[in-house]
Parts: structure tokens; sequence; C-alpha cells
């Protein structure tokens, strides 16, 4: 580009910030609409918070008067107002909220899990490709920089191991476990794993709430790959942990402390030259002492901890509508972690917890109906059918 060509594009005025509303005020929404309006934030030169809306009055006057901004009962009254909305309802609302957002032709960012059913996920991805529209999942922990440091440096996977546990929080009741807290591990193993996915072998149990509190679960990828999974929020010790282990190399995640380690395989130990045992005293002490440093060193990756998951997807976000940019967790990705949601829920439902088929059954260990013998009715008949 000539030299008159960059000073016109630079003298070329900005496009207006875009207009966007942070629809529930809850736990994540709060936290959506109080990065929106950080003045020291790159987003308020590219974007800005025109309004929040919630049903609950005291909920919405009490960020509206944190934040000063406009609060609203009804995200509807917005149309016309906005071009893009963070949702971050119940994830029963998910699909009403955001089909109805779409087809007035606005953007929509979508906490996890994008809606409850897969026909609801393919009614919003259908939607937005029809209308043009930019459609964002939350999966933030794509955005974890202890993760993106790992997948930079991994690929193939051959083993995954995921973590996911904490005290209750009172918060996503209206779901169990399974899609509050292992989503977000399914979809972080999905962005790893390229393969089809051929089976799934899960448990699970409700221990405060109506739905599983706590879950297990095994899948196996046609290519031999195997992810194990386990996310609990009713136990007394936080962790969030991932482990990825590859033919050649094995990375550890931590993303509380968001440390991230690697362990590459030496080109000795890949081209099978030490046999240890052939090796000699000496040879076998250098080997122990000196393990991960020749034979399968290991290093610390950077990490840049200071940085913001849920800034840079709310960036990612932005960049999206403003500069076309790709969008990084996709309305499709969202429904990729839901089927497989979807299927550990269904093996958690038909777990049968003592073995046999006439056992307790699923999360709450519901009883099989009992068929006495012989020639006669279930014990479950309504009585006017005997009297009958």
């Amino acid at each position: 580009m000539s030299t008159d060509k960059v000073e016109q594009a630079s003298s070329l005025p900005s496009p207006k910030p875009l207009r966007i509303a942070v629809i529930g005020t809850g736990h994540l929404g709060r936290i959506h609409a109080k990065l929106l309006t950080t003045h020291h934030s790159p987003l308020t030169t590219r974007s800005h918070l025109v309004a929040i809306t919630d049903p609950s009055e005291q909920a919405r006057n009490a960020v509206s008067a944190e934040l000063n901004v406009p609060a609203y009962a009804d995200y509807r009254d917005l149309y016309g107002q906005i071009d893009a909305a963070i949702i971050a309802v119940p994830s029963r609302l998910h699909h009403a909220v955001a089909i109805d957002l779409l087809e007035h032709g606005i953007h929509v960012f979508v906490e996890k899990p994008i809606t409850l059913t897969i026909a609801d996920a393919d009614d919003l991805i259908a939607t937005a490709a029809r209308r043009g529209l930019s459609l964002q999942v939350g999966h933030v922990e794509r955005f974890n920089p202890a993760f993106t440091a790992v997948a930079s440096q991994i690929h193939d996977p051959k083993y995954i191991d995921a973590v996911r546990s904490g005290p209750f929080t009172c918060r996503s009741t209206d779901v169990g476990v399974v899609l509050d807290l292992m989503i977000h591990d399914l979809d972080l193993a999905l962005s790893l794993i390229d393969d089809e996915l051929v089976s799934v072998d899960a448990l699970g149990a409700a221990v405060i709430g109506p739905n599983e509190d706590w879950a297990q679960a095994r899948l196996t990828f046609a290519g031999g790959c195997v992810a194990n999974f386990f996310a609990s929020r009713v136990t007394w010790r936080a962790e969030r942990s991932l482990e990825v282990i590859t033919a050649d190399s094995a990375a550890s995640i931590d993303f509380n402390t968001r440390q991230a380690k690697l362990l590459r395989v030496s080109h000795q130990i890949q081209s099978g030259e030490i046999d240890v045992n052939q090796l000699d005293a000496a040879s076998r002490t250098h080997l122990k002492d000196h393990l991960f440093e020749d034979y399968l060193p290991l290093t610390e990756l950077p990490v840049n901890k200071d940085a913001n998951p849920l800034l840079e997807e709310q960036r990612s976000f932005i960049a999206a509508i403003r500069d076309q940019a790709p969008v990084q967790v996709t309305g499709s990705d969202g429904r990729r972690a839901l089927d497989v949601a979807e299927r550990i829920l269904t093996s958690i439902a038909a777990h049968h917890w003592e073995g046999t088929a006439a056992g307790p059954t699923g999360p709450r260990f519901q009883p099989r109906d009992t068929i006495l013998r012989g020639p006669h009715w279930r014990t479950t008949v309504p009585a006017r059918r005997l009297a009958g």
C-alpha cells in the first residue's frame, strides 16, 4: 500500500461502537456487564453496553446502580437499539431468547450449554447462518491462557483425563453437573480430538439437587483415543485439571493456578537407543537423576496469568462482528459438546448400580418395577384395572 493510501486509511473515522446488551444479571451476567464497562478495557472503544435486562427487579436494579447502565425487565424492549447481545439466562431459556434475538437481526453470544437439546442447537445454528449473524458459545476455558499454551504444542491425543470439581454453589441448578461443569472439559477435549466418538460409558448420582451432582464418563474414539472425565459440585476440594498424552508428549494443565507443563519424549527414547535392562549401575543412576532433563524433558510453558478468559471471549465475539474474524467457539462447537453430553446423560440414566436388570438405575437410584411370577399383573397396575 502506498504512503498516501496509508494516510488516507488512517484518517477515516472509526466505526461506531457496537451496541451490546447483557441478558440476565446473575453471576456470569454481572461479570460480563462489568467487563464491558471497564474504562481501561480496549472493548470500550469498540463496543458500548447499552443496557442490562433481567425479570428480577432487585437483580437488575443492583447491577444498574453498580455500573450506571440502564436496566429493563424485558430484553425485547431493546429491539432496534442493540446490535449484539450476551445471553446469561438459565440454560432452559437459552434457545427461546437466542432464537428471538437472531430473528431480529441481533448477533448472539450465548453461555454454555448452547441449548438443552440438539434440535434447538440446530435451530440456532441454521438461523444465524440464514441471517448472516455471529453465533458464539461461552465455553470460556478455550480462552484460558494455560489451555491455549498447551493446545499449540500438542497434536493427536491418545489419552485425556479431566477433573473439574468443587463445593456446591447453588448456581445452575436447572441442569446437572454434566451440563454445568463437565461440558467445559468435553468442549476442550473435542477441540483437540478430530475423530468420531464410538462409545460412551458413564455413571453419576444426585446428592442435593434433582439432577446428577457428580458424574464420571469414559469416551472412546474411532482412532483409539480414550478420554476420562470426572465432575462434581459436591466435593470439598476445588480442582480443575486436564492431562493430555500423545505418542511423543504429555501435557498437564492446572486451570486454578493457570500452570501448564509439557513433557517431551527424547529422540533417544523414541528410537529405542536405551535398553534399561542392559544399563550398568552408573548409567541407571544417571537416568533416574536426569529423567526429566535428558530423557523426558519437562518444561513449564509460559502462561500469561494476568489474562482474563471472559474478557478474551468478549473480544473474540466483538472481532467476529466488527472485523469479520472467525468465531472461535462456534454454534457447531457448542452443538458437538452438547451431543456428547446428551450421550453421557443417557448412559448415566441407564447405569445399573447393582449390576442386574432388576437393580436401581440412574442418578437417583430408582428401583425397577417388580413383576410377580406367574400369570399375574404388575404390582403397579391401577386398581380400576384390577376391578375391571
